[in-house]
């Protein structure tokens, strides 16, 4: 007989389903529960800690007060923030009739975050996470560009130029309560320069000092193997590490090698758990640093949102649900002509002085073999074909210019007479018929002298709408001339891991930049294959001399002559097709207050933090 789904059969299915959602719902609480408990505890420690060490220095104070010891300012307080020049403009700001603090930032990355721990992680958005945690012993003013002190109280220099002795401010913390000394410092360098630690590209940016020697709790001393023109900037910007955090990690380091969130410091903000990032969270969220030494800044809170597609990025900011969208040149002026937007915004319109670049990367080695592109007669006829200025013209709408070099344009680094190269189909087809590219069976592609086709794979940011536009105009360009560029849309994981391997045809991607540009890392053939940033496999003998009489150089008059060189040669050798420095078209939410442009740019995300929320525009802590 057949059995039938009864009414009375619904009802205990409902029942049960419902009492199914119940279990889980308080499954979810009890664990927010217990983060939250987990949190108040963590809490509580701290506070604790905080109290013994200030009953402490009350004792220690009473102790010398028994003894009639004379007692200064500085010896029942902490160190002053108004001591250093690096904290004047924030200081500044808290003078403003509106200031105030609380709320939270809120921003976004348009690529997923790999990792964020120092020195594992190689893009732009993980040193803009650590920047608000780590700190250096200086920093440099937006205004004057001088370096000016932060850990260090301040430095003298050795009379060759060769020893800098950085006298620290005493009572510094890392977020965690412990103690910052130049032992820290001293480690930070030693932990740089283990062969264990996967960090090339650090290995070679500090290749130039010799030792870094802590001489007394307060006082560590560089010394460079030789003269080098950015020796202060190379020291006094070094983030520095805590010792008794990442030392453990010397006897297991690849578990630091392949960690995802180790990111401690004593910066103006924390992660909630130094150890506990992951990259699946979709977002970094850091909060305010209770023991920060210095003028404690205005947000609670700092997050950036992880939010890969261009048009999702603008909807979340029209929801207010982010505070700054960088805005497409496409869209811009619909962007201006929307009254709704534009009344909740505030908008920025400007070269950054220290505006990087985009370029195509032509891989000249791949699986020890060079390719097609190890010719520069190749390269060269790449760059004639790609038309930048209808690129900037057509996708860009002329909020860009030609990049000509890695050395921004109006820097004394670049040559003035050096001009970039237009568009010549022509001049291109004769470099690819001297490199013994022609049409050998006549069915409009390129043959090589290997009788192979001229086609290759370029590799791109798959989620940036911009650079498909401009890849998919690239592939029209170059087809006119035979050869066939395969589009390669990739994950931004994917693609550091093909640079890592250096397995890729070409790839466009962007360098940031400076107020002086050192190419070392990126173009000197020593960079290839100790894991630097030269992963085109780029090599030349010349140019290398150059760069290292440069940077060897002191003095700037001496200087600049030796890098304008060295850019005659990247100009002549064509190892990237420069592409283009863009604008920036950024619109920030009008709660934003106290933004302004320097020298380094729009200060959003200048440190020490110098922009704020009036109270009565706060969102997040009602």
């Amino acid at each position: 007989m057949e059995k039938r789904f009864t009414f009375k059969d619904f009802f205990l299915f409902a029942f049960l389903a419902l009492l199914f959602i119940t279990l889980l719902l308080s499954m979810y609480m009890v664990d927010r529960q217990w983060d939250e408990m987990a949190g108040m505890q963590r809490t509580m420690n701290e506070q604790a800690e905080d109290l013994r060490a200030l009953r402490g220095a009350i004792n220690r104070l009473e102790h010398r007060l028994e003894r009639g010891a004379i007692v200064s300012e500085g010896d029942a307080a902490g160190p002053s923030e108004l001591e250093s020049p690096a904290f004047a403009r924030a200081q500044e700001a808290t003078r403003q009739s509106d200031f105030a603090r609380g709320d939270w930032l809120v921003d976004s990355f348009g690529t997923g975050l790999k990792t964020i721990t120092p020195l594992v992680s190689s893009d732009a958005y993980a040193s803009q996470v650590q920047s608000y945690v780590q700190e250096s012993l200086l920093t440099r003013d937006p205004d004057t560009l001088e370096w000016v002190g932060m850990i260090a109280r301040d430095w003298q220099v050795s009379d060759d130029g060769l020893s800098f002795t950085f006298r620290l401010r005493e009572g510094v913390k890392f977020s965690d309560g412990e103690p910052l000394d130049a032992d820290d410092v001293a480690f930070t360098f030693e932990f740089i320069q283990n062969p264990a630690i996967a960090a090339p590209r650090e290995r070679a940016i500090y290749d130039k000092i010799e030792s870094v020697t802590a001489t007394g709790p307060h006082e560590v001393v560089f010394k460079f193997k030789e003269p080098y023109f950015n020796s202060l900037a190379l020291a006094g910007g070094m983030a520095i590490m805590p010792r008794h955090f990442y030392e453990p990690y010397l006897d297991e380091p690849e578990t630091f090698n392949q960690s995802k969130g180790l990111l401690l410091g004593s910066g103006p903000y924390r992660l909630a758990d130094p150890k506990g990032w992951t990259p699946d969270q979709g977002l970094v969220e850091l909060q305010r640093n209770p023991r920060y030494w210095g003028l404690q800044p205005s947000f609670d809170r700092v997050m950036w949102k992880v939010i890969q597609n261009d048009a999702a990025r603008l909807t979340t900011f029209r929801n207010g649900d982010i505070d700054a969208y960088n805005a497409r040149p496409r869209e811009y002026q619909t962007l201006l002509d929307d009254k709704s937007l534009m009344s909740r915004s505030q908008r920025f319109e400007y070269m950054s002085p220290t505006a990087g670049y985009s370029y195509i990367g032509w891989n000249q080695q791949r699986n020890g073999k060079p390719t097609r592109f190890a010719d520069p007669r190749v390269r060269e006829a790449m760059t004639y074909l790609t038309d930048r200025q209808r690129i900037i013209d057509e996708i860009m709408l002329g909020y860009a210019e030609v990049a000509i070099s890695p050395f921004n344009p109006r820097s004394d680094q670049h040559d003035p007479a050096l001009e970039p190269r237009r568009f010549d189909l022509d001049r291109a087809r004769r470099l690819l018929d001297e490199a013994g590219y022609r049409d050998r069976n006549n069915d409009g592609l390129l043959e090589g002298p290997d009788g192979e086709p001229f086609e290759f794979e370029l590799v791109f940011f798959q989620d940036s709408e911009d650079t498909r536009r401009i890849v998919l105009f690239l592939k029209d360009l170059y087809a006119r001339a035979g050869i066939s560029l395969i589009p390669k849309p990739t994950e931004w994981s994917v693609m550091l891991d093909l640079i890592n391997k250096r397995d890729f045809d070409a790839i466009t991607l962007g360098w940031t930049s400076g107020v002086e540009t050192d190419i070392y890392q990126i173009f000197h053939s020593k960079q290839i294959e100790s894991g630097g940033d030269n992963f085109i496999g780029y090599k030349n003998e010349q140019l290398d001399r150059l760069i290292e009489q440069a940077r060897g150089t002191v003095e700037e008059t001496k200087r600049m002559p030796l890098w304008q060189e060295a850019e005659r040669i990247l100009h002549d050798d064509q190892p990237y097709t420069f592409l283009m420095r863009r604008e920036s078209l950024v619109f920030i939410d009008e709660r934003i207050k106290n933004l302004q442009n320097t020298n380094l740019g729009l200060n959003l995300g200048i440190l020490p933090v110098e922009i704020y929320v009036p109270l009565d525009m706060q969102k997040y802590n009602r």
